[in-house]
């Protein structure tokens, strides 16, 4: 394929794990290859340093499960984030799980302690094992959130194949920070020659403004901080044509 039909829903998720499992039927449509939702849709963090490890489910428990059925339903494949158990019992992984016609599974490698938060206390990291997939004929590069902030994880993905970088978040809102996810997503487009899907929770806890930003940069579509639902085609030949007038990545050194 040289399209790639991708649906980005900005919703957000609650504290009961029934309810937003019942709402990926609602939220998900049909008439897209990717249909993507934000970080922890299957459960909200909570209050700042609340104990998850209660709503860690396997990677075949009942988010993931209803994430495959939705998307079958639908005749899609969906990404969302989720609470997966990990070997330690009290700090589970921060998880991405994708279902439909591919299936895998990204565990964050980059943990939030930052702005004042200390993911780590409540969960593990994920090792460095960069998770590339394909959809639809598209490779892409999975990220969580602050991964955003480390350049060198989207450059081992596009390293890896992958010409779209996914970005699930819950980028929580505060000074400067609608401005840093802005910056980033066009960073890491740009120096990767790249298509970046940025799908975050909306305002007021979040901010919201989930984009797909083009390969040289360009914003393609932009929410604002509310819950919406953008829709958005993207094109091989965009990346082709990037890498053609912008070779960094054949001109790097190492």
């Amino acid at each position: 394929m040289d399209q790639l039909r991708v649906t980005l829903v900005q919703e957000a998720s609650g504290l009961d794990p029934a309810d937003n499992r019942a709402r990926l039927a609602e939220v998900v449509p049909s008439g897209s290859d990717l249909v993507v939702l934000p970080e922890a849709f299957a459960r909200d963090f909570g209050t700042p340093g609340s104990d998850v490890a209660p709503f860690a489910e396997p990677l075949d428990g009942p988010f993931a499960t209803e994430v495959a059925r939705v998307a079958a339903e639908r005749g899609t494949t969906v990404l969302a984030g989720m609470f997966a158990t990990s070997p330690d019992p009290a700090r589970p992984f921060n998880t991405l799980v994708l279902r439909g016609a591919a299936q895998a599974a990204y565990p964050k490698i980059h943990l939030y302690d930052s702005f004042g938060y200390r993911e780590s206390d409540r969960l593990s990291a994920g090792e460095w094992e960069p998770v590339v997939v394909e959809v639809g004929g598209f490779s892409l590069g999975l990220m969580t959130c602050y991964d955003l902030r480390f350049p060198e994880l989207a450059r081992d993905l596009v390293a890896a194949g992958a010409g779209v970088l996914v970005v699930p978040s819950a980028w929580v809102a505060g000074e400067r920070k609608v401005d840093h996810w802005r910056t980033l997503l066009r960073a890491r487009a740009i120096e990767n020659t790249v298509y970046v899907v940025g799908v975050g929770q909306p305002g007021p806890r979040y901010t919201g403004h989930s984009s797909v930003v083009s390969p040289l940069g360009d914003v393609v579509c932009e929410a604002g901080p509310d819950a919406e639902v953008l829709h958005a085609v993207l094109e091989r030949s965009e990346i082709q044509a990037a890498r053609s007038v912008n070779p960094s990545l054949s001109n790097r050194r190492r």
